[in-house]
């Protein structure tokens, strides 16, 4: 019997990261347009895989007001820009985000698996459920669904669009042309789903990738959501791991890898990877330097507009700024409810005033300021204490903040390694270390192999 691999660090990063600092297209190191300059995000991309990252991530949503952070205003969506990408990349994973709340399940398995195939296997879908009323509003609803109902949707979404994925066998189109052979219809599977929400027949027509299928993505932290992703989900970008809450981190990544026990899976077929924001420099000062220099294109009023984000947007331009924030009640509980929990118990439990939250909303600083040395050592140590399995790399400004992290942590993971030195695969299933999904009708594997 050969030994089991050697655990591997998994790493993935944004292709435009505006969140942590909503100003930061003001920085004079990244482009004013570029959650809309293809150049820039396939420079990303590119600087990406020359790192060795498993993979690119491309968020989304379908709604903006004139209290947007201004890179969401006009922005690629994922289809799109990542089909581009395949085509200027040749290892790094394509992951992009798609909502089950306001769109069909058989258009994004098409999509999904149209980028599976155009990219040779490194497709991934983060399934989210749309936490904005103005989603829903933009798709023909009067409202937001409440939080658990978009929940149950998301399971039925999500299954449905698996099964569409099944729809046909790893050697399903022998395009035979001395026979006359094309297509072996005995390996055609027709879904048939009628559930409470969708009525989906299927086939899907479009033949599988080499990994079978795409990667699925979550970041739901409530109970419902790491619940969704124990049973569907390959990787969840779960809450943020620092070492004030290390424990709390490894307390989440035992439950979700408890919860996936539940449903037949083993521990490794489930990836945790928390977003952190890394500023690199040769000494802890030049880190802070460089952490304070960026923060001081922040707009104070931008960033309580972006806190609103969390809330639904909701106005907290009517709480004074320098005074402790009131009792907030059930304000999120149907938007980002994890996230705006959170908000909600730091304010209470630190008397945080508003300017205060905001820009600890907008401008986390985080355990991961500091020395390639030390950054590594916060890594390598949540990493082998398993409250994570990687981490998703929100640069603090593209590229330069991701070159940094490259140049000089990279290495240091990979001298003890903890990190590859060249792909172990083709496939983004195949680099994250995943097993191929079993085809619901024959269960055995979506393909004989994976390259």
């Amino acid at each position: 019997m050969s030994a089991s691999p050697k655990r591997q660090l998994k790493l993935g990063s944004f292709l435009v990261a505006p969140g942590f600092n909503v100003a930061a297209w003001r920085h004079p190191g990244t482009p004013s347009d570029a959650s809309t300059n293809f150049e820039f995000i396939k420079e990303v991309a590119q600087t990406a895989e020359a790192g060795k990252f498993d993979f690119v991530f491309n968020g989304d949503s379908a709604f903006i007001t004139k209290d947007s952070t201004p890179y969401f205003l006009s922005r690629f969506e994922p289809a799109t820009a990542l089909s581009a990408l395949a085509a200027v990349t040749k290892h790094i994973g394509l992951v992009g985000t798609f909502s089950t709340s306001y769109s069909e399940p058989f258009t994004t398995a098409r999509q999904l698996a149209s980028l599976d195939r155009i990219s040779s296997g490194r497709a991934g879908w983060n399934a989210v459920t749309s936490a904005l009323e103005g989603v829903a509003r933009n798709h023909g609803h009067d409202k937001l669904h409440e939080h658990s109902l978009r929940y149950r949707i998301a399971a039925e979404y999500i299954d449905v669009v698996k099964g569409l994925w099944d729809s046909w066998e790893g050697d399903a189109f022998p395009r035979d042309k001395v026979s006359g052979n094309y297509v072996d219809f005995d390996k055609m599977h027709t879904l048939n789903h009628k559930g409470e929400f969708f009525s989906v027949q299927g086939p899907l027509n479009l033949e599988r990738s080499v990994q079978g299928q795409p990667v699925v993505f979550q970041a739901g932290a409530s109970d419902t959501g790491r619940e969704l992703a124990a049973k569907h989900a390959d990787g969840v970008f779960s809450s943020i791991a620092t070492s004030d809450s290390a424990d709390e981190a490894r307390a989440i990544y035992a439950d979700i890898k408890a919860r996936a026990k539940k449903y037949g899976r083993a521990e490794q077929d489930i990836l945790i990877m928390p977003q952190i924001t890394p500023i690199v420099g040769v000494t802890q000062e030049e880190a802070d330097r460089k952490y304070e220099e960026t923060g001081k294109y922040i707009d104070i009023d931008l960033a309580v507009k972006y806190l609103g984000r969390f809330f639904s947007f909701f106005n907290f331009s009517q709480f004074p700024l320098d005074e402790p924030l009131p009792d907030l009640g059930d304000i999120g509980k149907d938007s980002f409810r994890s996230v705006a929990e959170y908000y909600k118990r730091i304010a209470k439990e630190e008397k945080l005033t508003l300017r205060q939250l905001a820009l600890r909303a907008t401008y986390p600083k985080g355990d991961f300021v500091g020395t390639p040395v030390a950054i590594a050592d916060k890594m390598q140590e949540l990493f082998e204490t398993k409250a994570v399995d990687g981490f998703m790399i929100y640069p603090h400004v593209q590229t330069e903040g991701l070159k940094d992290f490259i140049r000089y942590v990279v290495p240091i993971l990979q001298e003890r390694g903890i990190f590859r030195k060249e792909y172990e695969s083709t496939t983004l299933r195949g680099n994250l270390g995943l097993p191929i999904p079993v085809n619901r009708y024959t269960h055995e594997a979506h393909t004989k192999h994976v390259a």
